[in-house]
């Protein structure tokens, strides 16, 4: 449902060409969930804004439904549903006139589309007369979905949908996307939230516009091969510091309240390097070996590809 080959995507400044994407190519399959994951400013919304015939790539090609992004705008434009990260429905409007607002635009109504929208429709209808930019951000989410669903579209586009949303509504919206995926639509949404990659059926890693690894999210994460060790002290700012100049040491992150670390030899000898900060003054020192994660791989690639001491 979605193919991008090779699309890249450059900005002329005064003195310098900004690199937006490199050669970024991955497919969505028909009721798949596809996941882009990545920091801020590593392509994601710029990706998607070309697949939605917003943008014009500089390179490459790509299609959605068949249809080529470029060519094909319009085709493409009434088969996709967009909910880009800024909340963008008209604040001024109610729930219910929002609702009737893009039904219109797609020569549709509520009421002809009304069953792929029941279930999350049901719970703003108590708000239905309520202005959008008086709901919370969790409301906000639910009509930003109904309204790009509100045409019935073969293919979703979600932007960081659940960003500042609250945990019990970010479970409620993704239990909707798998119902959708499970209707045949194809979903590609991006997220900073690593347990949101793990519901995808497949994820791709970007970073500084170029796409490092796509897979299962258990694929992914078994994809991780070096040791990886959990440090904890006193001093973790110290910590870091010390781990990050001891030269066997490979990368070194924060992970909440630990840091995570690799190192360039397996069988690197972790419990005298542990003794040795300690005899450096480092206090509480304590470690173990744990299961690497998706977040481990992607902090082991962009290690890979950055100068060497992470982002």
């Amino acid at each position: 449902m979605i193919v991008a080959e090779n699309i890249s995507m450059k900005y002329r400044q005064v003195l310098k060409e900004i690199v937006a994407l490199k050669e970024i190519s991955l497919e969505v399959k028909k009721g798949e969930v596809f996941g882009l994951i990545g920091p801020d400013g590593a392509g994601k919304s710029t990706l998607f804004r070309i697949l939605t015939t917003l943008l014009l790539p500089t390179g490459g090609r790509a299609s959605v439904g068949g249809f080529d992004v470029i060519d094909q705008y319009r085709e493409v434009r009434n088969i996709v549903g967009y909910m880009p990260g800024k909340f963008s429905l008209y604040q001024d409007l109610s729930v219910e006139e929002n609702l009737r607002f893009f039904a219109s635009v797609f020569d549709t109504t509520l009421q002809a589309n009304y069953d792929q929208i029941k279930d999350i429709y049901e719970q703003l209808a108590p708000f239905k007369n309520r202005k959008a930019g008086a709901l919370s951000g969790g409301m906000k989410q639910k009509l930003g979905l109904c309204c790009a669903l509100i045409h019935k579209p073969k293919v979703l586009f979600l932007d960081e949908p659940t960003t500042g949303v609250d945990p019990i509504s970010r479970k409620e919206f993704w239990d909707v996307l798998k119902r959708l995926s499970g209707d045949g639509i194809s979903v590609l949404v991006s997220t900073p939230y690593m347990d949101e990659a793990r519901l995808c059926d497949r994820i791709g890693l970007i970073f500084h516009g170029g796409m490092l690894a796509v897979d299962t999210p258990d694929r992914l994460s078994r994809k991780h091969d070096k040791k990886l060790v959990a440090f904890r002290a006193r001093d973790m700012y110290r910590l870091l510091r010390d781990i990050r100049e001891e030269p066997g040491v490979y990368s070194c992150f924060t992970f909440g309240d630990s840091l995570h670390t690799t190192f360039k030899e397996n069988d690197y000898p972790v419990e005298r390097f542990a003794a040795s900060l300690r005899g450096a003054g480092h206090t509480g020192v304590e470690w173990n070996e744990i299961e690497a994660g998706i977040e481990d791989y992607f902090m082991m690639l962009t290690n890979d590809t950055s100068d060497g001491t992470g982002y």
